[in-house]
């Protein structure tokens, strides 16, 4: 079934009260062992987003928009997912009275439309590994750089032809959005996708739920769409629980839009505006996390490429310098371009390797987001079909 198909209102979250795996018992009771009263349970949940929020924004700017660092921002989401959930079965009883019955169908509404981002950041992820493919190609010619035996031309040449398709790859990435596209890919919920190795060049591809015409940048503008801080007769009305559905709308609208600015997607765009009062906690280190983001995506070396990633900049990087040096290039090679050669082999090694092992850590986390907004709908359309049913 596509992302967006899935259905469902607010009233499917009144009985969401069963037992939770994972729960954790200190975000219900207090240190002596009594229940905590609803106001700490709110004030608890603002605390831990801004904790979360101000450890990715204190990275310096050498671990910004790395492998590493999205991965900690996923697992940040998922954390606060979890807990905005406790904040939710904590007030059951209070999710099926308006206001705050229509602003949790709309957290909820906002996420399924997330489904489809994390679908087209899957294939940015498959695009990488292509590269990564390419970029192993280039360190097998070169074997003999490590080796400290004498490099032949013939090898040279082996390289220098992986090192030009990988440039095309990387600009067919580059312009996909203008592009017709040749087939789709597998979203999370299909294992049925089948690949061409000989389109390895010309790499294109769409999940399931995504259109030929969807836009990253248009989805982004979707979920972010009228999104405004809760007015105060929607804080007295709610008792205040307008203010963690807030808060997580405004996660998932960042969350979504870094990923959408570090991985490469179909029409990647950054203009989404971030409407945040300061006054909320966690405000500050997500709008200075989107300023520094805004401002790296400006760099004249950046302001072109597919995808911010720091290892996406160090492929480009290592192969522009690959590629300046096979051009200059004259056999028997002279000492000093062969140091400089097993120079830039160990840059490409150091970058194949963190992509072979955070690749597939930062799809596992990109498939774990997509589930677990498809079982949070799922349990609330099954609650509401009880519900009904028992009408």
């Amino acid at each position: 079934m596509p992302a967006t198909d899935y259905q469902g209102s607010s009233a499917a979250f009144t009985n969401i009260g069963r037992p939770v795996q994972g729960i954790r018992r200190d975000q219900l009771y207090a240190m002596d062992g009594s229940p905590t009263s609803p106001e700490q349970d709110l004030d608890f949940f603002q605390k831990q987003v801004a904790d979360r929020f101000l450890d990715l924004a204190s990275v310096g700017p050498d671990d910004l928009l790395s492998l590493s660092w999205v991965h900690k921002l996923l697992n940040s989401f998922l954390s606060c997912q979890e807990d905005f959930k406790l904040v939710l079965i904590s007030h059951k009883s209070q999710i099926s009275r308006p206001p705050l019955d229509r602003l949790v169908a709309d957290y909820s509404e906002r996420s399924v439309k997330a489904l489809d981002v994390c679908n087209a950041i899957r294939d940015g992820i498959e695009q990488l590994r292509q590269w990564q493919k390419l970029l192993e190609i280039v360190l097998s010619a070169l074997d003999n750089c490590n080796n400290q035996k004498t490099l032949g031309e013939g090898q040279f040449r082996r390289a220098k032809k992986a090192l030009i398709d990988l440039a095309i790859c990387m600009l067919d990435e580059k312009d996909s959005h203008t592009s017709a596209l040749a087939h789709r890919n597998r979203s999370f919920g299909r294992n049925n996708a089948s690949k061409d190795p000989r389109s390895l060049g010309h790499f294109r591809s769409l999940s399931w739920s995504v259109s030929r015409s969807w836009s990253a940048a248009r989805q982004l503008q979707s979920i972010g769409n009228n999104l405004a801080a809760p007015k105060a007769t929607e804080l007295l009305t709610t008792n205040g629980l307008a203010v963690p559905v807030f808060t997580m709308n405004m996660v998932l609208l960042f969350v979504m839009w870094a990923l959408v600015a570090a991985i490469p997607c179909q029409d990647r765009g950054l203009q989404v505006h971030f409407s945040l009062p300061r006054n909320f906690p966690w405000a500050s280190p997500i709008l200075q996390l989107h300023d520094r983001i805004v401002e790296e995506s400006k760099k004249r070396d950046r302001r072109n490429s597919c995808g911010l990633l720091k290892e996406i900049n160090q492929i480009e990087k290592c192969t522009r310098l690959m590629n300046d040096l096979a051009d200059s290039a004259q056999f028997p090679l002279a000492e000093e371009k062969e140091a400089e050669l097993r120079q830039r082999v160990q840059e490409l090694t150091t970058v194949c390797d963190t992509l072979r092992t955070g690749l597939d850590s930062l799809e596992r986390q990109v498939r774990e987001v997509f589930h677990r907004i498809v079982r949070s709908r799922t349990e609330g359309l099954d609650s509401l079909g009880r519900a009904n049913h028992s009408e």
